[in-house]
Order: C-alpha cells, then sequence, then structure tokens
C-alpha cells in the first residue's frame, strides 16, 4: 500500500490535464452493446429508420453512455496524479449533453482533476471529462466525483471483491500506483466552442420546464444484477 498524498499536495495538482491520445470512435455495435447493459431499449438507439425519423444521421448514444470512454481516459490521473489509495468509490455523476452523440462520431476525451474537497475526514475527488468531436466542438461533459479510501477504511473482504470486479478494463484499486516524479500540465488557453445540434430539440419526451405536480411519467422497470 502507498500512503495517499496529502490534501494539500493533492489541493495544489487541482487543474491537471491531459487529452487522450486516440480518439474514441462510436460505433452503431458499441451504442446497442451499451443500451444492452444499461437495459434502455428507445428505438433511437437500437435502429437507424427510428434515429433518422427524429433528425439523426445514425443511432443515437444513450445519455451515459461516455462512461465507458472516460472511464478508460481517467485511469491515467489515478495511477499517476491522485494516488496512494486502495479504493475509489464514485458518489456522484453529472453529465452535460450539448447535444446528442451518434454513432459516426469521433470523440476527443480530456481530462482534468477539476476538484479536492475534504470532508468528515474524505477526500471527494471530482475529475472533468469533456469530449469533442472532429469538428472542434464540445458535445458532452461528464464530472464524476469519488472518495478515496485506504486499506485502513475498508473491510478487507470487500477490497478484495473489488479488486476482482474490472469494469471497462480499468483498475478501480489504486495500489500499483507510479512513483515517477509528478509534473503538473494544464489546460491550453483557448476559446471552446459548444455544440449547438441539440438546441433544437425534437420532442421525443415531455420538456423538463413543462412537467406539473401531479404529472404521469412513463414507468420503466430494469433488472440489476451484483455486477452491475
Amino acid at each position: 500500500m502507498t500512503a495517499p498524498v496529502e490534501t494539500p499536495t493533492l489541493e495544489s495538482r487541482v487543474g491537471h490535464y491531459y487529452q487522450v491520445d486516440e480518439p474514441y470512435r462510436v460505433s452503431g455495435e458499441k451504442v446497442r452493446e451499451y443500451a444492452r447493459a444499461v437495459q434502455d431499449y428507445h428505438p433511437a438507439h437500437w435502429d437507424i429508420a427510428a434515429a433518422a425519423q427524429l433528425g439523426y444521421s445514425g443511432l443515437v448514444a444513450p445519455l451515459t453512455f461516455t462512461s465507458i470512454p472516460g472511464m478508460v481516459a481517467n485511469r491515467r490521473l489515478f495511477e499517476s496524479v491522485v494516488v496512494g489509495y486502495d479504493m475509489y468509490l464514485q458518489t456522484e455523476e453529472v453529465f452535460e449533453q450539448h447535444r446528442p452523440i451518434v454513432a459516426g462520431d469521433e470523440l476527443h476525451t480530456d481530462v482534468e482533476l477539476s476538484s479536492v474537497r475534504r470532508v468528515a475526514g474524505r477526500d471527494l475527488i471530482t475529475v472533468t471529462n469533456t469530449f469533442t468531436d472532429a469538428a472542434g466542438e464540445r458535445v458532452h461533459t461528464m464530472h464524476t466525483t469519488v472518495v478515496g479510501v485506504t486499506a485502513d477504511d475498508v473491510d478487507p473482504a470487500m477490497l478484495t471483491a473489488a479488486k476482482n470486479v474490472v469494469m471497462h478494463d480499468v483498475n478501480l484499486a489504486g495500489i500499483d500506483t507510479s512513483e515517477a516524479a509528478y509534473r503538473k500540465t494544464v489546460r491550453p488557453a483557448g476559446d471552446v466552442r459548444i455544440a449547438q445540434g441539440g438546441a433544437d430539440r425534437i420532442p421525443g419526451t415531455p420538456r423538463f420546464d413543462d412537467l406539473e405536480v401531479g404529472n404521469e411519467l412513463p414507468v420503466h422497470h430494469a433488472r440489476l444484477s451484483r455486477g452491475d
């Protein structure tokens, strides 16, 4: 076990930034695969014709689809910047959809350590991923907050179970950490262009602003397993 970075030191690393070398190419197969995993059976995720009726050039990815490339992109951060913890427990995830992501998109993923807070003796660490398309427009922003814990805080049986569950080829246990000298890199200056493709909404579900107390929303049932 490696001792966790002290909070003041970790706070000095807020703003650490890098971009993943290879773009993530969104395929129809991946969209369907993810929709199946999260049990989202909206036709636009499965049928190209249904997506076309809504005005899209390919299958529409579920809102949380970016959690897959985001988790892979964050691996380096938790192995070389936010180090020394034996486990990271996710506490919150916020998605900002600037325009729908569709099959055929090529996403460039950025990673930034955006916040470190000390709450009740625990470090709450927020990482922000931004996804930019081939045209250079930001299409999606994702904020993930985790709490870093050490072996002293976790039941050994729970720690072992977590180490044996690998999600999307990412090691969630912060045990194998890099001891290389730390060097901070920050986001380069420049204008951010936000995609406007989702500004003109094609009605498919009720608008949040149109909802009123007493409205009945469609019921959706999902089956959860321990692996989920």
